[in-house]
């Protein structure tokens, strides 16, 4: 098995809603797997189209293909981190569209919005697992604003051992094998929640003593 440390450094401000609240769209402090891997792999392995005709997501059969190469991305977790707030108002243009003060959110203007982002040079660290030796970009895109991120990937020497560990990043819950979690705290983001801080039992790749990654990680769906 190889495994990348890969630490990711912001360039830009880097934005996806992971709560709305009001005027308010917050992004998290994690950084979600499904991301990174269409960010690391997308113009190699998964080639996504650029325009798509819906908004419905295809994780699975999307994710399928990096399975079949035995590339598995974990989240990524932060290392340091610093926010900025963004405010944001459309005008709105009456001779062609009738005016609306407010719409579907209620008491809140349609065209007016903050937005709390990730700020250049915030660090993120995940892990790239694969069976065969993989190439990893230098230069990836995140975020809705697709903001730029630096990627300094290192390969580290792993040994597969069995027992009571620490996870070495935060986990997809859905993608750890059964009866591995033990304890965790939960990240809530979508599409699907994180766990971080997760004490863990059963095969792993230890990274350094009494911390690793799960064995058999890999991309899971509800059906």
């Amino acid at each position: 098995m190889h495994i990348h440390r890969c630490t990711l450094i912001l360039q830009e401000s880097v934005y996806y809603a992971t709560r709305e609240m009001g005027t308010l769209y917050e992004t998290g402090n994690h950084l979600h797997n499904y991301a990174l891997t269409y960010a690391l792999f997308n113009d190699s392995s998964i080639r996504v189209p650029y325009f798509c005709n819906s908004y419905r997501p295809t994780y699975a059969d999307d994710l399928r293909e990096i399975t079949k190469l035995g590339i598995y991305v974990s989240p990524a977790q932060p290392l340091q981190i610093d926010f900025l707030l963004a405010t944001w108002k459309m005008g709105q243009v009456d001779y062609y569209r009738k005016p609306e003060r407010f719409g579907e959110r209620g008491n809140y203007p349609d065209n007016y919005g903050r937005a709390k982002e990730l700020a250049p040079e915030s660090t993120f660290v995940c892990y790239v697992l694969s069976a065969a030796p993989v190439a990893l970009p230098r230069w990836i895109r995140l975020g809705k604003w697709h903001s730029k991120a630096l990627v300094a990937a290192e390969e580290v020497a792993v040994q597969q051992r069995s027992g009571d560990y620490i996870a070495a990043c935060a986990l997809n819950p859905l993608d750890v094998p059964a009866g591995v979690l033990r304890a965790f705290d939960i990240i809530s983001m979508p599409p699907s929640s994180l766990v971080a801080h997760a004490r863990c039992a059963g095969d792993y790749y230890e990274l350094e003593r009494g911390v690793g990654l799960p064995a058999g990680l890999r991309y899971a769906f509800h059906s």
